[in-house]
Parts: C-alpha cells; structure tokens; sequence
C-alpha cells in the first residue's frame, strides 16, 4: 500500500523557518524523485522543489530558490523541505507527490500523492 505521508506545517512568522518532511512507503524509495507542491487559497497547486533518489539532483523552483532546500534521506525513506526567510506568499498547503525520474515535475505527471500539510505565515 503507497503511502506518503506529509508533516511539519505550522504557523509560523515572516522571516522564520520550518521544516517539512514527507516518509514514504509501499514503493521503492531509491527508484523514484519526490517534490513538494504546494496550492495556496484560490490558486492552482504548483511545483516548489523536488529531488531524484537515483542520483541527487535537485529542482528548486525560482520563487523559493535560495530560501528552501530539498534533501532526501534513503536509510529513512524520508525527504525534507528546508524552509527559510519564509513570507507570507508562502502559505500553503505543502504536498509531497512521488514520480519516476526522467518524467516532467508536474501536477499530471506525479504517479502517487500524499495529503497535505498546512503551512502558514504570518506578517
């Protein structure tokens, strides 16, 4: 049974940071990247970063490029969401989305998906 299981939201003030972690199972964790999305109130769910297990590259996308950090641990089977220097733009609901590499990093082209977590700045 596929699972990814997302936690670590909070409510948290601008400038302050969080960390995300979303645990895996029921698939192998080394054959697949993992992302985080994430869909504010009233907008569509977009890509924030993801990582491919099989060779440790990172996608960060250009709105949390400095600020967030993506890294995976496989003895866990977990990956991590570094959030730092957070604004209030950020708040969110974080999803974490499983999908072979080599495949887009998109909502569409993720093949499994965990529930949400609840990230919110405050100004």
């Amino acid at each position: 049974d596929v699972q990814l299981q997302a936690s670590g939201g909070g409510l948290v003030q601008a400038g302050g940071s969080l960390r995300l972690s979303c645990v895996a199972s029921g698939f192998t964790f080394d054959d697949y990247a993992i992302g985080w999305f994430r869909q504010a109130p009233g907008k569509e769910r977009e890509g924030v970063s993801c990582i491919s297990n099989k060779d440790g590259s990172t996608y960060h996308a250009d709105s949390v490029k400095g600020r967030f950090t993506i890294s995976s641990d496989s003895a866990k089977n977990t990956v991590y969401l570094q959030m730092n220097s957070l604004e209030t733009e950020d708040t969110a609901v974080y999803y974490c989305a499983a999908v072979r590499p080599g495949n887009y990093f998109s909502v569409a082209s993720m093949e499994f998906w965990g529930k949400g977590t609840l990230v919110t700045v405050s100004s």
